[in-house]
């Protein structure tokens, strides 16, 4: 089969595409098909700095795809999943044409969804409700999230307004505003001077943005960026676990037509190098696909 791996840390230029063998299905493991993997900031940050597992290592974490061996009760031949794999610290990199996971990371794939865009929502999905999880907003809160229009701060804003939240949010430039307004946000904008002083009761930055000046007196904060945590009392990082549970809820709101997903490029496998560079130039209002 075929797997994008890297041999050393690099640019684009250290992805390979290249034959390894097939991996085995065992007990309690379920052997997917991949359909589609999808491009997040973890992946560029673990092929150019010297971080993740042995090398060569086997990058991704995304999965959506078809069962064709399953050693799990819970999975069947023919079984539309996604799941997420924390490949930096377990090595079970997705980016392959099959995938063998534990059957745990497993949930099943959106009806309502093709799998070319259920491909989007694992990691981005979880680590949006995980931080969210850890602000313990209450309905009527008014959230700011930084970082909006990406993958994480869209489905961020989605679920803090299926909560019954106030959220506003901070873009990094003029033509992400309407789009992330059009996910449910108040005030958009992409200046940080037009932020109002002390008036949201918790921010989720995901762009490692200062916007503490914002934040009321006591205001929770939690951050997903790699910059350092602002001299807030109780900020915190949130660190994406693997969580099939937290999966299936997104999937149940997806289905009921209550959160959506955004795809701004498709790009087969063999592309993998564009995609990188396409990913890693910014503005785009979606998420990069890479198609097996």
């Amino acid at each position: 089969m075929r797997a994008v791996q890297i041999d050393v840390h690099g640019g684009p230029e250290a992805l390979v595409v290249r034959e390894v063998p097939d991996p085995q299905c065992g007990e309690g493991q379920v052997l997917v098909r991949t359909v589609a993997s999808t491009l997040n900031p973890v992946d560029w940050k673990t092929r150019a700095w010297d971080v993740g597992p042995a090398l060569p290592a086997t990058l991704g974490w995304d999965l959506a795809g078809v069962v064709v061996a399953s050693g799990s009760p819970e999975f069947a031949v023919g079984d539309r999943v996604i799941a997420m794999s924390a490949q930096v610290a377990t090595g079970r990199g997705t980016w392959a044409e099959l995938v063998a996971l534990p059957e745990h990371l497993l949930t099943p794939a959106p009806k309502s969804l093709a799998l070319v865009e259920a491909a989007t929502l694992p990691l981005a999905g979880t680590t949006a409700v995980q931080a969210l999880d850890k602000l313990r907003l209450q309905r009527g809160d008014r959230l700011l999230v930084t970082g909006a229009a990406g993958a994480v701060g869209g489905l961020a804003v989605q679920l803090a307004r299926q909560a019954g939240v106030e959220v506003d949010g901070l873009v990094s430039r003029p033509e992400h505003v309407e789009p992330v307004r059009e996910l449910g946000a108040g005030t958009v904008t992409h200046l940080v001077s037009d932020l109002p002083e002390r008036a949201y009761d918790a921010v989720f930055d995901t762009a490692g943005v200062d916007v503490t000046a914002a934040l009321v007196e006591g205001g929770g904060y939690v951050s997903v960026s790699d910059e350092p945590l602002p001299d807030v009392p109780g900020a915190a990082k949130s660190y994406v676990q693997e969580s099939a549970k937290d999966l299936a809820a997104l999937v149940e709101l997806v289905d009921a037509g209550r959160l959506r997903v955004r795809v701004a490029e498709y790009h087969p496998v063999s592309e993998v190098r564009t995609a990188h560079e396409r990913f890693e130039a910014g503005g785009l209002s979606g998420k990069v696909v890479l198609l097996f």
